[in-house]
């Protein structure tokens, strides 16, 4: 028996508007008598065919969520598998929640591919294999998981839909084949800025009748007919070098280059109907980019229109190289850390050098403030034709997969394997959607790189502020927020100036200060003297000597300058600065920081504020920025080489007017914007340049009104990096040029952040450790402070990417931890 439930679903928008066009009903059928493509009307099947007209398969630049749902952490690994959506490739999930029918709702999308995984048994008693060579064995999904797939249609009511056409079967062969969303990033990410070189530039192709008459399906020097290389320059085919994951290669194209001097190649399975394809120049010995690359493969017979991507590109054979580190999870006596579960107890899972973000983002949704305004389980979040680029969205996904305890058990796989000696810890949540957003457009984070836990800390404060807070959801990163107060005092006339800066943090000097006088001892692994956080504090708010020009008296003796706080705030941030030049080079210093288990009272640092007995300085007027003034001999080669000026004073602007090297890979990479012509934005312009309308959107999608984006690119050269700092940093100064005499009393009058009360005591809440000489190397973990539910007790919990155990003795991690973050008590 079928049992029809018939659903109202409104469509909201963001602000809570309800269009009526997007009312819609439909039914959601319970049960297993959903009726198969056999079993319904010719006029059912009419309607079907309907549904599937104007469905494509995916390009190769076209995201597909086929991992995990767009909304929430449930995935292809489910009981009921998540649905593709056949129109868009979103991702929506088929359990309780049901985005994917949400989805259909929204969009009015009907038909969906139901996709679901399960990993298959592995026979123990089976003998190993003979390797017959030494080679790299690359495991592929279908060695590990069973695959099923259904389409469906919403609208229709039918699943294992007939396909008479032939469309849907394309579309879906399309799907399973295509790089999934993670993937893809993964490789846009691992991918370096290629840029043409003057090889492919200048490019001379010989004629046709020259060319070796072998064909493109195999290798001029062997039997081989994959991974084949198509000489630009003459038509020669020649296979390549041998890759991780047993594609073979006897290396003919390098031979061949080597031969005749050519230099240009194209790997013919790579190539895209887009203009996509791995080039590359043996002169140069790097991967490259050919502007005319259609017109070069044209000559060769290949129409690029209708090539398909046969092959693994060179960059995703070396993402699959790129193993996840391992890392032991012992305490120091050998025993096994036990792993918690839970809600709040969720690990992140390392997508690659991710451990930054893993350990920052589990610091911040630990605290009651972000809690407070992303974790909302009793809500959908604001419905959106996007939800995979909707920062609002990502950010309630993230809180939800963290804090709801849904993902947090242990691993199923591990768990079937009692003879295992492994603690079966989590499988962990991979946060893909979530760094891509927002990591695009920054030049660091949207790397696979390792990077900096306070900056990115820093980069995530700076988009929580920028995005929308509509009513009733308050900002968390003003929790964070305080100002700081800079004393300065002439040394001659002794008049003071006062100067107020906004902050979320505060970076302390720790000071080295070795076991051992000796020279020698001033190196990386060496002894240093333990020092006190509240000594690190005293440094940051003692009083210093800077040399000023005294505006008052003009004397050139210098002043006394000194930092207090004027207010302070909820929640500190405090990073550790353990760095000191060291031959040139910055190195980290293994110098312990004693944070004892007692409240830290900050009191002594509050600023009394101005005394009645201080003269204070005039205020200096404000000075306008200067002109640029491009470097005269780096502009003087880049025009030797051909370019125009206008392009070689904004490549020069764009690279910090530094050298015409930099200037030029600039300028390659640049080539096809649409404003590469346009004249450099004079600093005294009385308005908002055009921009790049994909700029302004980006921006856009970060809570930034055209206008005021329009103004920052404007301010910043076009850089949208650079774009979304000045609009952190100039929050009242947005409007310049557009209306000077619009009132900004309204802004200025503002609270200050952070409250001055007294008493004024800290708890260490959460501390983040890295281990390894470079902040860019290495890797991070977190230590929070929690209720543990066995127990009920406050205690150590230590979040080490999808791994989370209890923590036994964190004393010597304290002591050496990069990032401190205090709740106010």
């Amino acid at each position: 028996m079928q049992v029809r439930v018939v659903v109202e679903r409104h469509a909201l928008f963001h602000d809570g508007r309800l269009p009526s066009h997007r009312k819609r009903r439909y039914v959601i059928l319970v049960g297993l008598a959903t009726p198969r493509a056999n079993q319904i009307p010719q006029a059912a099947k009419l309607k079907l065919t309907r549904c599937s007209e104007g469905i494509r398969p995916p390009t190769s630049t076209q995201p597909v969520y086929r991992e995990d749902c767009t909304q929430c952490f449930d995935s292809i690994d489910d009981p009921s598998g998540l649905n593709v959506c056949l129109h868009c490739f979103n991702g929506g999930c088929t359990g309780e929640r049901n985005h994917g029918q949400l989805h259909s709702a929204l969009l009015g999308h009907t038909l969906a591919l139901n996709i679901r995984r399960t990993r298959k048994k592995v026979q123990r008693d089976e003998p190993p294999q003979k390797m017959s060579k030494l080679a790299i064995a690359a495991e592929t999904e279908e060695d590990r998981y069973d695959t099923s797939t259904t389409v469906i249609c919403y609208e229709c009511q039918v699943e294992n839909i007939e396909d008479p056409s032939g469309r849907l079967a394309e579309v879906v062969d399309g799907v399973m084949k295509a790089l999934t969303f993670s993937k893809q990033e993964e490789v846009k990410a691992w991918e370096q800025e290629f840029v043409p070189c003057e090889h492919t530039i200048h490019l001379v192709q010989k004629d046709q009748s020259n060319a070796q008459k072998l064909g493109l399906k195999q290798c001029s020097g062997c039997q081989l007919q994959e991974n084949l290389w198509l000489c630009l320059e003459c038509g020669n085919v020649g296979c390549g070098r041998s890759q991780f994951g047993g594609v073979g290669g006897n290396s003919h194209a390098l031979a061949h280059s080597d031969s005749s001097s050519h230099g240009v190649a194209v790997k013919l399975g790579s190539i895209t109907p887009e203009g996509g394809a791995d080039i590359y120049c043996y002169r140069c010995n790097e991967e490259r980019t050919d502007p005319e690359l259609a017109a070069h493969l044209a000559h060769w017979g290949i129409n690029i229109a209708e090539s398909h991507k046969t092959e693994k590109s060179l960059m995703e054979l070396q993402v699959e190289q790129n193993l996840k580190w391992e890392f032991a999870m012992t305490a120091e006596d050998g025993h096994t850390l036990q792993p918690i579960f839970g809600p709040g107890f969720t690990g992140l899972k390392n997508l690659g050098n991710s451990c930054y973000l893993a350990s920052i983002v589990q610091c911040l949704f630990s605290l009651e403030e972000f809690q407070q305004r992303y974790f909302r389980p009793n809500e959908e979040s604001p419905l959106s034709p996007s939800p995979a680029e909707d920062f609002e969205t990502q950010m309630r996904k993230l809180a939800d997969g963290l804090l709801s305890g849904r993902y947090s058990k242990p691993d199923s796989v591990v768990s079937a394997t009692p003879d295992s000696a492994e603690v079966p810890h989590q499988k962990g949540l991979a946060p893909a959607m979530f760094k891509y957003l927002i990591g695009r457009g920054h030049l660091e984070f949207s790397t696979m790189r390792q990077q900096d836990a306070f900056e990115f800390l820093q980069h995530l404060f700076k988009l929580v502020s920028l995005s929308k807070h509509s009513d009733g959801y308050n900002n968390p990163v003003d929790s964070f927020r305080f100002v700081l107060e800079q004393r300065l005092q002439c040394l001659a006339c002794e008049k003071v100036r006062y100067k107020y800066d906004e902050q979320d943090n505060i970076s302390i000097q720790v000071p080295a200060r070795p076991l051992v006088s000796d020279e020698a001892s001033k190196e990386p692994n060496s002894s240093y003297q333990s020092v006190t956080i509240r000594e690190c504090l005293d440094i940051f708010t003692g009083v210093e000597n800077v040399e000023l020009k005294c505006p008052g008296c003009g004397s050139d003796k210098g002043f006394h300058k000194r930092s207090l706080f004027k207010t302070l705030p909820r929640e500190l941030v405090i990073n550790a600065r353990r760095f000191e030049l060291i031959n040139w080079v910055p190195t980290k210093l293994n110098i312990p920081v004693e944070v004892g288990d007692e409240d830290l009272d900050l009191s002594s640092y509050l600023s009394p504020g101005p005394q009645p007995t201080e003269e204070l300085l005039p205020d200096e007027p404000e000075q306008a920025e200067p002109k640029f003034v491009a470097n005269p001999e780096a502009l003087e080669q880049l025009a030797s080489m051909g370019f125009p000026q206008v392009r070689c004073e904004k490549a020069l602007h764009a690279t910090g007017n530094s050298d015409a090297e930099s200037a030029m890979n600039w300028l390659f990479a640049h080539m096809e914007d649409p404003d590469i012509d346009e004249p450099l934005a004079s600093n005294t312009s009385s308005g908002p340049a055009q921009h790049d309308a994909e700029k302004i959107s980006q921006l856009g999608e970060m809570g930034i009104e055209p206008e005021r984006a329009a103004v920052a690119l404007s301010q910043t050269g076009g850089d949208v990096n650079r774009a979304l700092d000045w609009v952190f940093s100039h929050p009242d100064d947005w409007n310049v040029g557009i209306n000077d005499n619009q009132d900004t009393e309204a802004a200025t009058s503002q609270e200050p952040p952070g409250s001055a009360s007294l008493p004024a005591s800290y708890k260490l809440q959460s501390i983040i450790c890295h281990k390894g000489a470079s902040l860019h190397a290495g890797h991070y973990v977190a230590f929070i402070r929690k209720h543990i539910p066995r127990t009920n007790q406050p205690s150590w919990v230590l979040f080490n990417d999808e791994k989370v155990v209890e923590a036994d003795n964190i004393g010597e991690m304290k002591q050496f931890a990069y990032l401190y973050i205090f709740s106010r008590a």
